[in-house]
């Protein structure tokens, strides 16, 4: 495109005062009588080493300091959430059943709840059941124990013992 020295000028010095490409659009038409794209502008400012100033963005305000009850509201509020979110979490658990079955047992195998902790489980040749958690005293959730339960039954119902 071909712009004379004077437009050249008028362009840098519109760009130096902070102009956007925009008002540079707008002043060319207006000035100069020349229509050009937003991209022929972009283009011809790029052409004549011109540049295009930007505002910097404004620094966010700092947020006030929160009083001690807020602050501790807030704890509370993300503790929960967290609990929340942590029993949202559908539990998994895990069962299989030994092919060598514990001597005393009718039935044996190992179970991994959803907290990733393992325990052997049987049930005796009197049908009393017994769990022994590899962490001594772990006692495993009611959702956890109530999914074991659910599969033993059906996996007992899939090998036929039951």
């Amino acid at each position: 495109m071909m712009i004379s020295d004077e437009q050249r000028n008028a362009i840098k010095a519109w760009l130096t005062d902070g102009d956007s490409l925009a008002d540079v659009q707008r002043k060319l038409k207006s000035e100069y009588d020349l229509t050009l794209t937003y991209m022929d502008v972009r283009l011809l400012v790029l052409e004549i080493g011109a540049e295009v100033l930007e505002e910097p963005e404004p620094e966010p305000e700092p947020e006030p300091e929160p009083s001690p009850k807020t602050a501790k509201r807030a704890a509370n509020n993300a503790e929960l959430e967290e609990r929340e979110d942590a029993e949202d979490a559908e539990p998994h658990v895990s069962l299989s059943i030994d092919r060598l079955i514990v001597p005393g047992a009718m039935v044996s195998g190992d179970v991994v709840f959803s907290d990733g902790t393992k325990a052997k489980w049987l049930i005796d040749n009197q049908g009393r059941f017994g769990i022994e958690p590899e962490v001594q005293g772990y006692q495993p959730s009611d959702m956890d124990l109530r999914l074991f339960q659910a599969q033993l039954r059906d996996e007992l119902h899939r090998k036929g013992y039951a």
